[in-house]
């Protein structure tokens, strides 16, 4: 009983401390004045590129996405794929990885949470969406390992 008074006591002198928190109703709408955008380069194609240096570069673009999500599925995709594209695969999945400018469209379309556009719907799409459904069902809680780069191809 004591120690119920207690912490009453506690919770009443303590309560005008303790910063409330909540929404009243009546916020004045967002203007969005305080959004900057940064437009994105538009993405080009690099003909000239040497195929080895293009897989060295796709696997790092696959690894550093900034959305965590992306950053596993597609790492995880080029490790398995990347060795084994033809030329032209390398260039559409160089397309895909980095001409849309929100990462999200890329899982969405990868997941089938949303149709993937035209453009974008091809082979290398439909590889994705394959490795996306995790048929073996892995665990792919995090990127792989760098030590695969010094493996012989499967």
């Amino acid at each position: 009983m004591a120690a119920a008074r207690l912490c009453s006591l506690r919770r009443h002198l303590l309560w005008p401390l303790i910063p409330q928190r909540s929404y009243r109703g009546n916020s004045p709408a967002d203007s969005g004045k305080d959004v900057l955008e940064i437009p994105l380069p538009p993405w080009q194609e690099r003909p000239d590129e040497p195929p080895d240096t293009k897989r060295a570069r796709l696997l790092y673009e696959s690894r550093k996405r900034g959305m965590l999500e992306n950053c596993i599925l597609l790492s995880l995709f080029a490790k398995e794929n990347l060795a084994g594209m033809s030329e032209e695969q390398l260039n559409r999945y160089d397309r895909l990885i980095n001409e849309p400018s929100n990462d999200w469209d890329i899982y969405y379309w990868a997941t089938e949470a949303k149709p993937t556009p035209a453009e974008f719907d091809n082979d290398v799409m439909a590889m994705l969406r394959e490795f996306a459904k995790n048929r073996n069902r892995e665990q792919r809680l995090r990127q792989p390992d760098l030590e695969y780069l010094f493996e012989p191809p499967r």
